[in-house]
């Protein structure tokens, strides 16, 4: 047994130097990446597993007709990359590929299709490791529900928390076993500036950090002490705590849910509760999401790949809507509003208000492509 604590001794100690040296590096970032001053984009486009190929194509498509100027002026370029697939990246032993890593890091933006993750813990998430690598701190997901008075956008901190080194932790052997949680000053002060930013920006007057600080008291704690010196600089915004088991909860009360505006959290409590909110919102089909740091950003469906749907023959009948909002999102941030305005206007009127072509998810209803049809219709009619 002795043996087994020294070992972990050891690896813990390695593991702090690395998160030290990670913390050097964030306090040394460079700029933000400004979108609206580049005269040349590089959109990554990458199917990943199970249904994933066949609704990122059909984003493609819609891209294709929203940039069309753009792609023939070369201002915009789609790139196709692959190898992000489960069977490449079981082949080689590692959740991204090194030649699939250097060609994500040739593109300023990438629209991503779901991934699927092995079971049994042998290997690291394949966003997981895109999120560290490209340093994509901030995962953004919006979720609206107009007729409940929902206007929520979520900022969950993306590159810590349970998830960065959820796949090293330490074990002795038939005694037990302990995983890390890690939150840093740095990285946590950029989640809560990026959260006060965009409600300062749209015009947003609350800011609700979601923790478990009565517990967690160094980690969670840490990042509630944190944010409210970030909401310092804010005086015209309310920054108010809440407990992650009450606001799962309050999430579902009708009474005060609708008084919600703006959400920042650590990375495991907003993983959970963003898929409650999508549900609300109509499905995890329904919400995209944004993965979004200084250099890079990543844009990708709520949801996964979907196994069993491939298995029993049903990957064109996917829904593509949760990868199509992720393509608006993804729109707004290369500086390219009148475009993701048409595609809003179209979803809504293809999801919510019109809706003559249904997605079900099966056979009773339209295939991923007959869906796009019907939005690229309408998109030329915006």
């Amino acid at each position: 047994m002795q043996e087994s604590i020294e070992r972990a001794v050891d690896q813990f100690r390695a593991l702090l130097e690395e998160q030290l040296a990670r913390v050097q590096r964030m306090e040394r970032a460079e700029a933000a990446k400004d979108f609206a001053g580049m005269d040349r984009i590089t959109i990554g486009v990458i199917g990943g597993d199970g249904i994933g190929p066949a609704i990122v194509a059909q984003a493609r498509r819609v891209l294709e007709s929203l940039l069309k100027d753009e792609l023939a002026l070369g201002r915009v370029t789609l790139k196709q990359i692959d190898g992000l697939t489960l069977e490449n990246r079981l082949a080689l032993g590692k959740s991204v590929p090194d030649d699939v890593l250097a060609a994500i890091k040739g593109c300023d933006v990438l629209l991503k299709g779901p991934t699927t993750t092995p079971k049994g813990g042998t290997m690291e998430s394949a966003n997981v490791t895109l999120r560290r690598e490209l340093d994509l701190y901030a995962n953004v997901r919006p979720v609206r529900v107009p007729e409940a008075g929902i206007d929520w956008v979520f900022y969950r901190e993306n590159t810590e928390g349970e998830y960065v080194l959820g796949s090293r932790g330490v074990e002795v052997p038939g005694r037990l076993a302990m995983d890390f949680k890690v939150t840093t000053q740095p990285g946590t002060r950029r989640i809560a500036r990026a959260a006060f930013e965009y409600a300062k920006n749209n015009g947003k007057t609350r800011v609700s950090i979601v923790t478990k600080a009565n517990i967690m008291k160094k980690t969670d704690g840490n990042f509630s002490a944190i944010c409210h010196e970030v909401a310092a600089d804010y005086p015209g915004i309310e920054a108010d705590d809440w407990y992650i088991d009450i606001m799962a909860a309050n999430l579902v009360n009708p009474a005060i849910r609708n008084q919600f505006q703006v959400f920042v959290l650590p990375n495991l409590y907003g993983d959970i509760i963003t898929d409650e909110a999508a549900q609300i919102q109509g499905g995890v089909g329904t919400a995209g999401s944004a993965n979004i740091g200084d250099r890079y950003a990543m844009f990708e469906a709520i949801h996964g790949s979907a196994p069993r749907m491939i298995e029993e023959g049903l990957g064109d009948y996917a829904n593509p809507a949760s990868i199509l909002r992720a393509t608006e999102l993804l729109l707004r941030h290369i500086a390219m509003a009148k475009p993701a305005e048409r595609l809003a206007k179209a979803l809504e009127i293809c999801c919510e208000t019109e809706r003559a072509v249904v997605v079900t998810g099966d056979r009773s209803g339209a295939t991923c492509r007959e869906f796009t049809d019907y939005l690229l219709q309408n998109l030329d009619q915006i």
